[in-house]
């Protein structure tokens, strides 16, 4: 499986960047996956849902499913959070998994970064990144790409990965 990342500081243009090389890639014929990793507690699911009362009861996994579409919701009860690695076997396969997060696992990412953040980019700290995503000027002997060209950063990625 075909895995590239997205990462940067918050507020740097992350999901942004994300959903326009979804919409980019997928607009080109090929199927695209995405893993949001959230450092947060995050909740799909909304008090007093069936499903949620199902979960809050106890239940280890709750499987949500209609006429358009089905979630598997699976509950650590205090388990250690899974690795990227545990989680990509149990995806169904497509030419590309987008991840957004997971800055310190090793698939190769770009990196979005905005000056207004006042921050140095990641990519001097972590050699995953391939090239910076910025909306301005960077130091860096990195490929710089403009923030706002979907489709250069999606031909990069692409270039890259041997799609």
């Amino acid at each position: 499986m075909k895995l590239y990342g997205v990462t940067g500081w918050k507020n740097a243009g992350k999901t942004t960047l994300m959903e326009r090389l979804v919409t980019e890639i997928t607009g080109r014929g090929l199927t695209v996956t995405t893993v949001k990793h959230a450092h947060h507690d995050t909740d799909v699911d909304q008090p007093g849902r069936d499903s949620h009362r199902h979960r809050q009861a106890g239940a280890s996994q709750v499987v949500l499913a209609s006429p358009r579409r089905w979630a598997l919701m699976t509950e650590l009860r205090d388990a250690p959070e899974p690795s990227l690695a545990d989680l990509l076997p149990r995806l169904d396969p497509v030419d590309l998994v987008l991840v957004e997060g997971y800055k310190r696992a090793p698939h190769p990412k770009v990196e979005a970064w905005r000056g207004a953040n006042g921050k140095q980019p990641l990519a001097g700290r972590n050699d995953t990144i391939r090239a910076i995503a910025a909306d301005g000027p960077v130091e860096t002997p990195l490929p710089v790409l403009d923030l706002n060209d979907t489709k250069a950063i999606a031909d990069f990625i692409l270039r890259e990965v041997g799609a």
